[in-house]
């Protein structure tokens, strides 16, 4: 299984929360919503793009909308690779602090 860096996993992850509704400027505002950080469309899309070519994410066209001047949003869903993959990684965190000793953090 390919490691997810931590942009990855964290738009993974957005995707997931955001079910039928998940294109880039919902990823964005969720994103921003949980963390508080704002991300550039470019820290959302190049991800997306690597996750796409991974097999983790599939895209599909929405509808169209005025507000779009007519063009059709890019909706994305998790793939099972993509679901395998959150779970790998959660998995493995969990092994990871789970052996840190209990004054690790102090």
């Amino acid at each position: 299984m390919k490691m997810l860096s931590r942009a990855e996993e964290i738009i993974l992850l957005a995707i997931l929360r955001l079910g039928d509704n998940a294109y880039g400027i919902s990823i964005r505002e969720l994103i921003h919503a949980s963390t508080g950080v704002e991300w550039s469309l470019a820290q959302i899309y190049d991800p997306l793009n690597r996750l796409a070519h991974k097999g983790y994410v599939s895209k599909s066209r929405g509808d169209s909308s005025p507000e779009r001047g007519g063009r059709h949003k890019c909706l994305y869903m998790l793939t099972r690779e993509g679901k395998d993959a959150l779970r790998e990684l959660q998995r493995m965190q969990k092994n990871l602090w789970d052996s840190l000793p209990k004054k690790a953090l102090g």
